[in-house]
């Protein structure tokens, strides 16, 4: 009997003890399952990708979800969309104005009325559409918003020179700052007209730089974003105080106000709109295409008789005038033989006059001579730049020297053809180069200039200057003399057509 109990109780025992077997089982199994869905879920996310870096690529949906218990059969987790190509960065670098843009609620996004446009390889362009107030200590611009508003500060910078390729040159130009959010100083001068802002730095004393980068860009601008006479006040962020003074006239052709220069006038002024950046077509190029009013060279050549021709009456003459260019004092590309050169001019039938600009010559001086000539002639250098006060139809000869042959068609054979100039280009030999005279005239600094380029990206800055600054010309005056008969044929058929 006792061992009949015993066999029971062991019978109840094993049953209990597979009862509770079974409930830590089902138990283990409820609590496991979550577990085993979250490491899958895991492991379906791409391993390359950072989930907190690149979150926007995916949609609330494809994020796990915690199961409940009891748990249905493991959900299927749809794999994460494709990424999209991200865009290239912007060559403007305007990606924190975009970004900040973007932050703010759709309803308070403001008119952005600080647009810029950095697209072009010669310059920057800047525009303030609305009110705004120059800091002349800070040399920046506020545009003037609603007091209340919310929306974030946006700032630009712009260096106002269209010469923004050269490195060199633009680390010495001054940044310009526009803002737009924060309150800008008390207004002081208050002008009723639109700032055209630009740079008077860089190359400024130049003749042919402040052409070419001053005021035959102003003349593009004006004509490009100014329409039916537009008024506008200029604004001068910087540069030598004689520039003004020596340029007066031709400025005011372009604007009546006066032209206020931020490094001399402490005021703070206030304009209605403000414009910043000169457009450039090229070096002394006026592209009439890319004009809304198709303007010419012939009206750029129209201001700057409005600015210098007023009252001067030409001079009559028999024999055809021409103004012989000289480089002397100017440390290379010097006439050596200029004496002689003078007298085979004046056998062949020419009125020879010698032209010896300086940066104290008055351009009114410089515009009767030039634009009462026939004939304009000198070696490659800035003071051809006089070559803008000829008439149409007028000729220019330009003598080129070794080892300049791209600046002389780049910066004054094309524009002579724009001016409708007839224009004559006499490349010297090897021979008539003073520079035969140290190095040989079988020296590839003479024969082959070009091969001494790096990587056909220029000269090293001591090979240019032995070519613009170390070389004289010594004209073979037998060979020079058939491009002057030529010259002079012309001339007499243009003073006969001025007759007319």
């Amino acid at each position: 009997m006792a061992m009949e109990k015993r066999s029971i109780s062991r019978a109840k025992l094993g049953l209990l003890v597979g009862i509770l077997f079974c409930s830590i089982i089902i138990t283990l199994k409820i609590t496991l399952t979550p577990t085993i869905v979250s490491i899958s879920t895991k492991v379906s996310l791409p391993t390359t990708m950072s989930l907190k870096q690149d979150s926007h690529y995916y949609s609330s949906s494809s994020s796990p979800q915690p199961l409940l218990s009891p748990p249905p059969p493991p959900p299927v987790i749809p794999p994460p969309p494709p990424l999209q190509p991200r865009p290239p960065p912007q060559e403007n670098k305007e990606s924190t104005i975009e970004k900040q843009t973007k932050q703010s609620p759709p309803e308070s996004l403001p008119e952005n009325r600080i647009m810029c446009d950095r697209t072009p390889s010669r310059y920057d362009l800047c525009k303030i559409s609305g009110p705004t107030v120059v800091d002349p200590n800070t040399f920046t611009f506020f545009e003037l918003g609603p007091t209340r508003s919310t929306r974030p500060n946006l700032i630009q910078k712009i260096q106002p020179y269209p010469r923004k390729y050269e490195e060199y040159i633009m680390a010495h130009i001054k940044n310009i700052t526009l803002i737009s959010g924060p309150r800008g100083p008390t207004c002081k001068v208050h002008h009723n007209t639109t700032a055209l802002v630009f740079s008077a730095g860089g190359y400024t004393g130049n003749f042919f730089h402040d052409f070419n980068d001053g005021f035959i860009p102003l003349f593009i601008t004006v004509n490009t974003i100014f329409h039916d006479e537009q008024d506008f006040v200029i604004v001068i962020t910087e540069g030598p105080d004689w520039w003004i003074r020596k340029y007066a006239n031709l400025l005011h052709v372009f604007s009546k106000h006066p032209v206020v220069a931020l490094g001399n006038d402490k005021s703070t002024h206030c304009f209605p709109s403000a414009h910043l950046g000169l457009i450039s077509h090229g070096f002394m190029l006026i592209n009439q295409t890319m004009l809304p009013n198709s303007k010419t060279y012939q009206h750029f050549h129209d201001l700057l008789h409005q600015a210098y021709g007023q009252g001067h009456q030409m001079r009559p003459t028999s024999r055809p005038r021409i103004v012989l260019v000289s480089r002397k004092g100017s440390g290379g590309r010097v006439i050596i033989n200029q004496r002689k050169l003078i007298r085979v001019m004046k056998q062949i039938g020419f009125d020879v006059i010698l032209f010896e600009p300086t940066l104290k010559t008055p351009l009114e001086e410089s515009y009767a001579l030039i634009s009462s000539s026939h004939v304009m002639i000198g070696v490659h250098g800035a003071a051809l730049t006089h070559s803008l006060f000829l008439r149409p139809g007028a000729v220019f000869v330009q003598i080129v020297p070794i080892g300049v042959d791209w600046a002389a068609h780049a910066f004054f054979a094309k524009a002579a053809g724009q001016m409708n100039l007839e224009y004559i280009e006499y490349g010297i030999g090897v021979e008539e180069s003073s520079l035969v005279d140290k190095y040989g005239k079988n020296s590839t600094l003479l024969k082959d200039p070009f091969a001494l380029q790096r990587n056909g990206k220029g000269w090293p800055t001591e090979i240019m200057d032995i070519y613009l600054k170390k070389q004289n010309v010594r004209l073979d005056l037998v060979r020079f003399k058939s491009c002057l008969k030529e010259a002079y044929k012309k001339a007499k058929l243009f003073m006969y057509q001025q007759e007319k």
